[in-house]
């Protein structure tokens, strides 16, 4: 399991997870181009209204593409838990001069943003934590959840199930490497 962008464009899926619907990734940035664009520096109407279209394109298409896109969601952001982007302090927020570090969720809203800013920006913060960084003060929470809203529209169940990648923060051990397991 890589931790570069170059690993989280390929097109393979995992023969060992032959049950998981898959998507490819060129189809999953389609879809999340639907969000139209990046997040802003918070939650904002602009965010949660391309969350909601892309829950209503979701929810329209088969149940196995809502499936993919969760675990490809999932997979892109575990990709981006790593050390150097999490220990960045958050953009532009101080306390008497000390820059204010990430909470846990903050990054995971934070990488969250990346992804809905689309294929290119995402791609390109791997290897340059700098251009992560104005992301540390944008979220992108609602992003977490379109899937599992959509295949609730869908199917009239709740989502209930595991991706394959755990994207809780500190989840990927080798992007966090001075973790003690």
């Amino acid at each position: 399991m890589g931790t570069t962008g170059n690993a989280a464009t390929t097109e393979q899926h995992d023969p060992a997870d032959a049950d998981a619907p898959a998507i490819t990734w060129a189809r999953f940035w389609e879809l999340v181009d639907v969000l139209g664009g990046e997040a802003g520096t918070s939650t904002c109407a602009d965010v949660e209204a391309g969350c909601e279209r892309l829950t209503e394109v979701l929810a329209a298409g088969p149940v196995g593409e809502i499936i993919g896109f969760g675990e490809r969601l999932a997979e892109a952001l575990y990709r981006i838990d790593q050390e150097v982007f999490g220990v960045l302090p958050v953009a532009g927020l101080s306390d008497g001069g000390s820059p204010l570090p990430q909470s846990d969720d903050g990054f995971l809203y934070a990488r969250a943003a990346a992804v809905a800013a689309g294929r290119r920006t995402y791609e390109s913060v791997f290897g340059a934590p700098d251009r992560f960084a104005p992301f540390t003060a944008r979220h992108c929470e609602e992003l977490l959840y379109v899937h599992e809203e959509a295949y609730e529209r869908a199917t009239g169940e709740e989502w209930d199930r595991l991706t394959r990648y755990d994207y809780e923060t500190c989840s990927n051990r080798d992007g966090w490497p001075g973790l003690d397991d």
